[in-house]
């Protein structure tokens, strides 16, 4: 838009027809006013349109001459301060400057290490369950967690056709049943984390999973509310069979040793009095037959021979009795019964519960936090069923390889919380970078959050100072721009006593200083020479 300098020229000798208004103007009551005004000459009548013209053009730009008359003003007394302004400095001259000076600090001074940090949970990991072991499809059924919240030992990460899939510390993950019998790596760590969650399962660096672990399978079933494994299919009749033949081979032993226990006892009261009047008849018979006269040869020597048979058979009887046949049937049934106890307690071990891989889940460093769940109660479950990471917050930047040279594991940092705050962490890890990358790895542990800062911080992407250099509390400093070598080489400082504004006129001293830590700019400074104190004005330029 240009700005007009004045009203628009208007023609005399134009034609005395009506303008056409710029907005709305009415000219109504112009031309009555002309008309009522006839009497006149004509010139006079020409003249009054004139003026009524120039009269509504003035009204439809009044804002437009006002600007322009402001501007022209404004013009005016710009160029007379000017020329004012400039005689005077020609006349008093430009003033010389006068020295740039800055205070002397007291405070602590540290060298840090800056990055940006990236804030989120530790080590994330993808939980799979093994189902292969699963009767039927491996349908979510009950249990599912939810996002944010902790796992620690014992609790029941999921739960799959019905049955729990138990948390319990470790790293190797389960890939295996355990059951009597076996053993392993991983039923040393079954045993260990069944100690770290309070129960009993055995010595827990004997690597074999025996009856004393089975029976803490139960314990630990019944800790998380679910009842334990079902005992293999048919192993109850195995037990039933191992029983009976428990029984038997008791009985069969028993009737061997009661056989030994009358073998031992010899011939009894009436098997004597027998063997004694067979021996007293003999000689009677004996005793007549010598008697008679003449005695017959031949009957005597029978009847001698019969009472010699009679006295062996009588003394036969306090002899010892022979006992081995019987001895040996009590071996034989003591073995058997040996055999079959045997067998009962490897049918009772085969019964008692088993751990299946499928409902456990070995997680390290518990407790956990659940970052994410991808399994759906109903669904069959494939593929990952969650994400879960560490309960506690990490943050971690990247540093170039020469500030990370500088940091150590277990060093302090400084978190700038989005609230203006500052929040202590340790350096927990440092890791050089991989390949061609110059970058290390810095991850940071941040002292104990609240849950709103928790919340608030996840994800958040933070400014980190690491100190790597610090003075022994309040030290005084001066701008690295105040050190000065002197002729020897030593550092010094030019103090100013009077009015800076004087220039070199200004009163100064010098003052010798020892330096110290140099951070942000700034520099430890320690008089040697001279005084020097917090808030005297150094010079830093001129």
């Amino acid at each position: 838009m240009t700005l007009q300098q004045g009203p628009p020229q208007i023609d005399p000798g134009a034609d005395d027809s009506p303008l056409e208004p710029a907005g709305p103007v009415e000219p109504g009551p112009v031309r009555r006013r002309a008309v009522s005004r006839g009497a006149g000459p004509k010139g006079s009548g020409r003249r009054a349109v004139q003026q009524n013209r120039l009269s509504a053009v003035l009204r439809r730009n009044r804002v437009l001459l006002v600007v322009a008359a402001a501007a022209a003003v404004s013009l005016v007394v710009g160029l007379l301060l000017g020329r004012f302004v400039l005689a005077g400095d020609d006349e008093a001259g430009v003033p010389e400057p006068g020295l740039i000076t800055a205070p002397v600090g007291f405070g602590e001074l540290s060298n840090d290490v800056t990055i940006r940090g990236e804030v989120a949970y530790s080590d994330s990991v993808e939980v799979r369950i093994d189902t292969s072991g699963t009767p039927g499809p491996a349908v979510v059924t009950g249990r599912v967690p939810a996002v944010g919240e902790e796992f620690t030992g014992l609790a029941v990460a999921l739960e799959v056709a019905g049955r729990p899939v138990i948390v319990l510390p470790g790293e190797l993950p389960a890939y295996r049943t355990l059951q009597v019998g076996v053993s392993g790596p991983d039923v040393v760590q079954f045993k260990q984390a069944l100690r770290a969650v309070g129960l009993d399962g055995g010595n827990p660096e004997d690597d074999e999973f025996d009856a004393r672990t089975a029976n803490a399978v139960t314990a630990l079933y019944d800790q998380a509310g679910y009842p334990a494994p079902a005992a293999p299919e048919g192993s109850a009749d195995g037990v039933r069979a191992a029983q009976d033949a428990v029984r038997g081979a008791e009985q069969a032993l028993a009737a061997a040793r009661t056989e030994l226990d009358l073998a031992r006892g010899g011939a009894g009261a009436v098997e004597v009095r027998e063997a004694d009047n067979a021996v007293a008849s003999a000689r009677r018979e004996l005793d007549a037959a010598r008697a008679q006269d003449p005695a017959d040869a031949n009957l005597v020597a029978d009847l001698q021979d019969a009472l010699g048979l009679a006295e062996l058979r009588r003394q036969q009887l306090d002899a010892p009795a022979d006992t081995s046949a019987q001895r040996a049937a009590v071996t034989g049934a003591e073995q058997q019964l040996r055999d079959a106890r045997s067998g009962l307690a490897t049918a009772r071990e085969q019964a008692l519960p088993n751990l299946p891989a499928g409902e456990v889940l070995y997680l390290a460093d518990l407790p956990r936090r659940v970052d994410a769940v991808t399994a759906t109660r109903g669904s069959v479950l494939e593929g990952p069923a969650m994400t879960v990471s560490g309960a506690t917050l990490q943050v971690s930047g990247s540093a170039a390889e020469a500030d990370a040279r500088l940091l150590a594991v277990g060093g302090e940092a400084f978190l700038d919380l989005p609230d203006g705050s500052r929040h202590r962490a340790v350096i927990a890890a440092l890791a050089p970078g991989e390949g061609d990358s110059s970058r290390w790895t810095v991850s940071l542990t941040p002292d104990p959050l609240s849950p709103e800062q928790v919340t608030e911080l996840r994800g958040a992407n933070l400014r980190v100072s690491i100190p790597v250099g610090a003075t022994q509390g309040p030290v005084l400093a001066v701008p690295l721009a105040a050190l000065s070598a002197g002729p020897g080489g030593q550092d010094r400082v030019q103090v100013v006593d009077g009015d800076p504004r004087d220039g070199e006129d200004a009163e100064t001293r010098i003052v010798v200083v020892e330096t110290g830590l140099a951070a942000d700019g700034a520099v430890e400074v320690r008089p040697l020479e001279g005084e020097l104190a917090e808030g005297d004005l150094v010079v830093v330029g001129r």
